[in-house]
Parts: structure tokens; C-alpha cells; sequence
């Protein structure tokens, strides 16, 4: 069916991301896309696969039960497609290959293995949803297995880092506990700060725009009444603080969930430094991205879905 803008249609896009499974069922109009259903699951894969350097079988069996429940649900609300892909820790798993034929077999799902730029194209067009575009923005998106950082400017990236800085790959290299000991927040802080200055060569922007489940887990902890503008200094005390408790006084303190709390001060530490990097104070919180991203391109017919919903 073609497009046709002002006409809604439902578009299901699942993610196989380092740190959730994810599952995203929207009515797209235009350049609108409104969740019908919002669903994820713990999964753990960047932190599993940066330990074992594959995706276990528990995981896989997992990965299979969750998605053939989001195919069902995709089904139940009439999405014309269903495009699944998978991020960074699929990407390094030694066995991705056997897992995604696996899924394939068992869910009737396709999985796409999609690259680190492609996925900044689609996070970069999720934030335009509810974020004003001043150009050129720097984008930041953290997931569990790696850090995508993009310069986007008229509707492309112009400059495009792809780094290992996803929080459960960082919690695994470096063994950190809550609380943290000072060794442990010394060798992160400075293995961040060795691995942003890849994104040193870009050039100026005007702002920085965050997205991704670790952005918004800490924007959350800081900002529970909403406001999408976190200041460094606002990060510095989520670094501060997440380094001194244990998990159930960081979820008390900060109102999150164990699997996030245990997120904060890696991911803190990641965009302290990519702020740095990029010359910027604050970033804009968006609360869309890869998956916005994929269903609005499904709707304008620029990508396949894999499966038929």
C-alpha cells in the first residue's frame, strides 16, 4: 500500500539490543508515529556477550519466546509489517549467525544484523519526532553494548563513530560492583575517556541530542518532572552518587528499576565525557529513536519489513 500522508497506518519494528529486547507498535502518520504498544524485556546481551562472547542457549530460548509473542501482538493490532534487527551485541556475538537462523526456524521471524551507521540514521530520524532540529546536531545514543555518536546536518551524518561503550560491555570489563571501589571508577572513567576522543575529529555542533534506554533511564532518575534538558552538572551527580551506593538505595533514591540502576554511572560517565568531546554543557532528552526511526521509514516505503505481521 502506498504512502499517502494524513492517512495513519501501523507499522511494528522489534529490537535486539544490547541491554532490552524491545518491541514498538505504532500508528504512523506523516511524520508522526504514535505507540499503540510499547513492550520490552531484560536481556542482558551486551553484558552476556561481552563475558562469553556468545549468546547462550538460555538467551537464545529466550530471544525466541519473546518474539514470537511480539509477532502475535503485532498481528492482534494489524501492523502491515514487522521489521526486527538487531544491534552491537548480536553483532560481536561469535554465534549470531546460528541464533538468527535459530529465530528464524523457530519464531518465523527474521532478524536484519544492521551496522552501527545505519543505526544512527534511524535513531536520528526517532528524535525528530519531538525534537526541534537545530542543525548541526551532535546525536548520543548509549545502548548496552556499544555508544553511537553521529554530527547530523540537512537530514544526514556527515561525521559517525561507532564505540565500545555500551554499559553492560562496560560493567563486564571492568567488574563494577555497587558500590563501586575507586580502582574500578578510575580504570572506567579512563577507558571512556580513551575511546571518546574518536569523536574528537567531528566537527562543531550546535547541540546534542540524546536518546536510547540508558539516556532515558538517566533523565528519568534526574528529571522525574519531565523537563528534557540535562546539564553536565546534573550527570556529575548521578556519576557521584551511583558510585557510592548499592543498587537498592540508587532504585530508592532515584525511583528506577535494578537492571537501570545498575546503568547510571556507566552511562553517566559515557555521555560526561562525549559532552566533553563535543564542546556542549547540556543535551536534549528524546524520547524516541531506532524503532521510531524504522516504522517511519517502513511508512514512506524506504524499508522492507522482514516478516509479514
Amino acid at each position: 500500500m502506498p504512502y499517502c500522508e494524513g492517512m495513519a497506518r501501523v507499522f511494528a519494528a522489534a529490537d535486539v539490543g544490547s541491554n532490552t529486547l524491545h518491541l514498538l507498535v505504532a500508528a504512523v502518520d506523516g511524520a508522526r508515529a504514535s505507540r499503540l504498544r510499547n513492550e520490552s524485556e531484560w536481556l542482558s546481551l551486551g553484558e552476556i556477550v561481552s563475558r562469553e562472547g556468545r549468546v547462550p542457549p538460555a538467551e537464545e530460548a529466550r530471544l525466541i519466546s519473546v518474539l514470537k509473542s511480539y509477532r502475535a501482538t503485532a498481528t492482534s493490532l494489524k501492523a502491515e509489517g514487522l521489521y526486527v534487527f538487531a544491534t552491537e551485541a548480536m553483532r560481536v556475538a561469535s554465534n549470531h549467525d546460528q541464533v538468527i537462523e535459530r529465530v528464524r526456524r523457530e519464531a518465523g521471524v527474521t532478524i536484519e544484523l544492521i551496522t552501527p551507521r545505519r543505526e544512527a540514521e534511524l535513531s536520528r530520524l526517532g528524535t525528530t519526532i519531538d525534537t526541534p532540529v537545530l542543525d548541526p546536531t551532535g546525536l548520543i545514543e548509549v545502548g548496552g553494548g556499544s555508544a553511537q555518536v553521529a554530527r547530523c546536518e540537512d537530514e544526514s551524518i556527515t561525521d559517525e563513530a561507532s564505540l565500545p561503550l555500551g554499559t553492560g560491555r562496560l560493567i563486564a570489563a571492568h567488574g563494577l560492583t555497587q558500590p563501586s571501589t575507586s580502582d574500578q571508577v578510575a580504570r572506567l572513567t579512563e577507558a571512556v575517556r580513551r575511546e571518546a576522543l574518536r569523536a574528537a575529529d567531528f566537527a562543531r555542533v550546535e547541540c546534542v541530542v540524546a536518546s536510547g534506554g540508558v539516556a532515558r533511564g538517566l533523565w528519568r532518575a534526574l528529571h522525574p518532572d519531565g523537563d528534557k534538558t540535562l546539564t553536565r552538572e546534573e550527570l556529575e551527580y548521578a556519576f557521584w552518587a551511583a558510585q557510592r551506593l548499592p543498587i537498592d538505595v540508587i532504585c530508592a533514591r532515584f525511583g528506577v528499576k535494578a537492571k537501570r540502576a545498575a546503568t547510571l554511572l556507566p552511562g553517566a560517565t559515557v555521555f560526561l565525557e562525549l559532552l566533553s568531546v563535543l564542546g556542549q554543557d547540556t543535551m536534549r532528552l528524546s524520547e524516541f529513536g531506532v524503532r521510531e526511526g524504522a516504522v517511519l521509514e517502513m511508512a514512506r516505503g524506504r524499508l522492507e519489513a522482514v516478516c509479514r505481521a
